[in-house]
């Protein structure tokens, strides 16, 4: 009988991804041009992906950095 904790193992990318200034959208995995994002008092942040269009709601606003 299969232990049902266990976690089945995953062959290992043959490349790393390469790194990108903006995460990727967690609904097409596509990488967008630009994500916006608003919040209203009481709510959970929206996130929108562009170009794709799709949104995506977060308990914390994005954390914002600078990068060279």
């Amino acid at each position: 009988m299969r232990d049902p904790h266990c976690t089945p193992l995953a062959a290992a990318p043959e490349s790393p991804p390469e790194p990108a200034p903006l995460p990727r959208c967690p609904v097409c995995d596509g990488a967008p041009e630009r994500i916006s994002w608003r919040q209203r008092r009481g709510r959970p942040v929206v996130l929108v992906f562009d170009p794709c269009g799709h949104r995506w709601s977060s308990s914390a606003p994005p954390v914002l950095t600078v990068t060279v």
